[in-house]
């Protein structure tokens, strides 16, 4: 009888985990002996999902059982595509909440593992069970959302898998961050967002970023479905656009940051959007923005640059245009401060910085019509290079904008006990 068929009977948890560090323990020198190695790890660990595995981190705890052995570590290639199959195929819902964890922690240690998983064209197949696993089984569905963002973060997606999202499953994205969070610990529904931030990004990459290697895909670049979305249906989903302030607000990760930035920018550039967000959400985001800026320091340019190209159209689209203006000083000062008018602690400024500074402080409410010498406003225009409208390579240069997960963004006031911008955050209301 093979061991994968053998009928166990446990006493206790830690006969459980006993046993399956046996199972995995097993030496395996053909790919028969692995398989059946393999399988057996996956009937057994599932066999006792009700009397011994309760919790995320019990799962965690059994993947890791497998690729901290030996089993794995001797045969990490073959191992990982035998589980990649296995997450094509699999239909039981605990030998899927074990493989997609496998797969998981596997590929954020070796990303190797996540650009396997696009190869193998399992893009669509995590997407179908993210849009149906849900109600049936809590668990998997949170391992298969993290894997489909994981698996979408690190790589820019084929043509054929941006095609094959569609409004039915951005719709249901959406839709979730409406609803109340089944999780206490987690009241914006952080993951979710997190998807749709990054299909935003990949929409924009596929649409201005040159491929990193071979020739340009032919024909037009896929719908964004996110933008398309909110463009139809943005009155719907408000509570999506309150929660990417306030994690914008709280984020500290720099690729987050960017992320949500890179999808502020096309919705404050895009006419069906312009007014997207309630009025008081955008007095917040000013001041975050302003906030975010002043507390960059010198090497952190690109961030800067995209906080900047964000906050012109964010000024001269929404409708903070409209009376009364907000904080108008306070920007000024800002910009004035950005332009190296009046800084003592700012090194010499980069002209990409002048030139966007000098286009946020035209807006013609941020400017006034009574332009003096002494105003703010006219000593930061005296510095333009003379062109005030939107850059036509500033998409290009907030999609290709990118940082690796776990790169924090550095701040002049960490440690001093402020934020060092001297501004209120708006209240809601």
């Amino acid at each position: 009888m093979d061991d994968f068929d053998v009928a166990y009977s446990l006493e206790n948890e830690q006969q459980f985990w006993d046993e399956l560090d046996e199972i995995v323990s097993t030496h395996c020198e053909t790919q028969n002996l692995i398989d059946g190695a393999l399988k057996s790890y996956l009937t057994f660990t599932s066999s006792f999902t009700d009397e011994y595995i309760h919790t995320e981190y019990d799962w965690a705890k059994c993947a890791f059982k497998l690729l901290e052995s030996s089993l794995f570590l001797k045969h990490r290639s073959y191992v990982r595509r035998r589980m990649i199959g296995r997450l094509r195929k699999e239909t039981s819902n605990p030998k899927l909440r074990l493989i997609a964890n496998i797969l998981l922690f596997d590929g954020r240690q070796n990303q190797k593992t996540f650009e396997l998983m696009q190869e193998e064209g399992l893009f669509p197949r995590l997407m179908d069970m993210v849009l149906g696993k849900k109600d049936e089984d809590r668990i998997l569905w949170g391992v298969v959302l993290d894997l489909l963002y994981e698996m979408s973060r690190v790589q820019r997606l084929r043509r054929e898998d941006l095609e094959a999202i569609d409004d039915e499953f951005i719709g249901y994205l959406f839709q979730l961050v409406e609803e109340d969070p089944d999780d206490s610990n987690d009241p914006y529904h952080y993951p979710i967002i997190r998807m749709l931030l990054v299909l935003n990004e990949q929409y924009m990459v596929s649409a201005h970023a040159p491929p990193v290697n071979g020739p340009p895909q032919g024909g037009d670049a896929p719908t964004n479905k996110v933008i398309k979305i909110l463009c139809y249906y943005g009155s719907t989903y408000k509570t999506f656009g309150e929660n990417i302030i306030l994690l914008l607000n709280r984020e500290s990760e720099t690729c987050l940051q960017l992320l949500i930035l890179k999808l502020l920018y096309l919705l404050f550039t895009t006419s069906a959007t312009y007014e997207y967000f309630y009025t008081n959400d955008l007095r917040v985001l000013v001041d975050v923005v302003v906030r975010n800026l002043l507390d960059l320091p010198d090497e952190s340019a690109p961030l800067r640059h995209t906080y900047l190209r964000v906050l012109y159209p964010l000024l001269e689209h929404t409708q903070l245009r409209h009376p009364p203006h907000y904080k108008r000083d306070e920007l000024l000062k800002c910009l004035e401060c950005l332009s190296g008018v009046r800084s003592n602690h700012f090194q010499p400024v980069d002209q990409t910085t002048v030139r966007l500074v000098a286009r946020c402080a035209n807006v013609g409410w941020v400017r006034t019509e009574n332009v003096h010498p002494e105003n703010p406003a006219a000593r930061i225009l005296g510095m333009s290079l003379g062109h005030h409208g939107q850059s036509s390579v500033s998409v290009m240069e907030v999609a290709q904008q990118s940082e690796k997960p776990g790169v924090y963004t550095p701040s002049r006031s960490r440690g001093m006990g402020g934020d060092g911008s001297g501004m209120e955050i708006a209240g809601k209301g």
